[in-house]
């Protein structure tokens, strides 16, 4: 039997990130998951906001990918759609919130070779290759049973083991899941203007078509469609489907071409009834799932881990405590919950063709425009829940000209 601190299941990057959390907070830990897992072939780009970052600085990931990182700068919504009413272009600048960037757009398997590094780096974490086969609950340990026939005994268990979780089943949490009748095809291309560094989403009828930039005249696009669309466009020729992306994009970024074979995902949404249990937490997929909207994937992961670590922070002996397990559920329901919904709110409001709502979306974004304090809120709660409405406190709200521009006494 090998015991530790902490056991944390699944190689993926939250699972990795987990890991390098539970160590820093001073605790041994067994990192368990099939070696093939750390670094997968994926060619799709996360776009992790700031305090993301900010968290794989902390761990000693950031250093090994900030090279091939590229910043967001800014990002632009557009109303694609050809209805009746139509939603003002809203335009947000990250040197209206003293940001150098939103956040960083980033190849998958480039984060996850710069977390296995940052892994492999931390002597406190011993990584196992395999992957739970059972587990058991008890009041003073967790014990794990290995497909390997390894067994080991932790104070606490981290679950990432996915949307299908054995850890999550075993513990009798369960979910609640929902579809959604669109697909994203995700994709990259090269173009022949500069991006700038700027993010734009355009709305359509049938959901979200979001650019996000790549490092050098190259972007990632996430193009949500009808089933029965995404399959169609997946299906075509590069040069076909590079001219349909350069008119989506109203040719903002000139000629397309090189484009990557697409990807289709159904959209779907899932979110665990807790979020803890007996000796247990759960993060990322295990916990919850949702489209590829408003980048909030792999960031509410991220949060997922930096409150787990807070929750490390003040835990002493005992990482699985019933008081630490049952304040990690409260510190992750509320931010979970508020964020499901709205993304869910988002996407709902784009298919709908209900006039009323169509009006109160318009509005709302009209209102970002018109009104700074509320445009500078909602830029910071996008970046981190909660830290729109801090800023009020913190100081007094001033527009703010563009870096280099002369200031009038």
């Amino acid at each position: 039997m090998i015991e530790s601190d902490i056991v944390v299941v699944g190689g993926g990057p939250a699972g990795m990130a987990a890991a390098l959390q539970a160590a820093k907070s001073g605790y041994s830990v067994t990192l368990v998951a099939p070696s093939g897992t750390f670094l997968e072939s994926d060619d799709r780009t996360t776009a992790l906001m700031m305090p993301g970052t900010d968290l794989l600085a902390e761990l000693g990931a950031w250093e090994h990918i900030e090279a091939d990182a590229t910043p967001m700068t800014t990002m632009r919504l557009i109303d694609g759609t050809r209805r009746l009413i139509r939603a003002p272009t809203v335009t947000f600048e990250a040197y209206e919130i003293d940001q150098p960037a939103f956040g960083y757009n980033i190849v998958n398997r480039s984060l996850n070779a710069a977390l296995l590094k940052a892994v492999e780096a931390q002597p406190a974490i011993r990584v196992v290759d395999s992957m739970a086969s059972s587990t058991s609950w008890g009041p003073d340990h967790a014990t794990v049973l290995l497909a390997n026939n390894e067994i080991l005994q932790a104070r606490l268990v981290v679950a990432s083991d996915g949307v299908n979780s054995l850890l999550r089943e075993s513990a009798s949490i369960g979910t609640r899941r929902w579809g959604y009748p669109q697909t994203a095809i995700v994709l990259s291309f090269e173009h022949s203007r500069d991006h700038g560094f700027v993010s734009t989403e355009f709305h359509t009828e049938r959901g979200p078509f979001a650019q996000v930039p790549m490092k050098g005249k190259r972007s990632s696009l996430v193009w949500v469609e009808t089933p029965a669309e995404a399959e169609r466009i997946a299906a075509l020729d590069g040069d076909t489907l590079a001219r349909m992306i350069e008119e989506r994009m109203q040719s903002m970024l000139g000629k397309v071409s090189a484009v990557s074979k697409p990807q289709c995902w159904p959209l779907s949404g899932m979110i665990a009834h807790r979020f803890a249990a007996e000796r247990l937490v759960l993060i990322g997929q295990t916990a919850h799932i949702f489209p590829p909207i408003g980048a909030q994937g792999l960031n509410l992961s991220m949060r997922d881990i930096a409150d787990l670590g807070k929750c490390l922070e003040r835990a002493g002996g005992d990482p699985g405590a019933s008081a630490v397990t049952a304040r990690y559920d409260r510190m992750r329901r509320a931010d979970v919950t508020t964020r499901t919904g709205t993304v869910d709110m988002l996407n709902r409001s784009l298919l709908t063709g209900f006039l009323p709502v169509q009006i109160a979306r318009a509005v709302g974004l009209g209102m970002l425009i018109a009104i700074p304090p509320l445009r500078n809120i909602a830029m910071r709660e996008g970046m981190a829940p909660g830290a729109g409405f801090r800023s009020l406190f913190s100081r007094p709200f001033r527009e703010r000209d563009r870096p280099g521009a002369s200031h009038s006494s």
